[in-house]
């Protein structure tokens, strides 16, 4: 228990995660600029649920890469 207590791992737990984040940002914007429309109006905008499950899918499989890399 005391080993969960450490400062050291919850410091690293938090860098780990905005490294994540920040990963995952820039792959959900490289993401954003491959396709050839605006995804925030496609999505909000337009109510295209196809293309929302499409981005909701590639979003799950870059954080299950993230999560996989980070934890080594």
């Amino acid at each position: 228990m005391r080993d969960l207590l450490n400062p050291t791992h919850f410091v690293a737990a938090i860098l780990y995660s905005a490294i994540g984040l920040l990963l995952f940002l820039g792959g959900f914007v490289l993401v954003d600029k491959c396709t050839p429309y605006n995804l925030w109006e496609e999505i909000v905008v337009k109510q295209n649920r196809a293309l929302a499950t499409v981005v909701g899918a590639v979003s799950i499989g870059m954080c299950l890469i993230i999560a996989a890399s980070l934890l080594g």
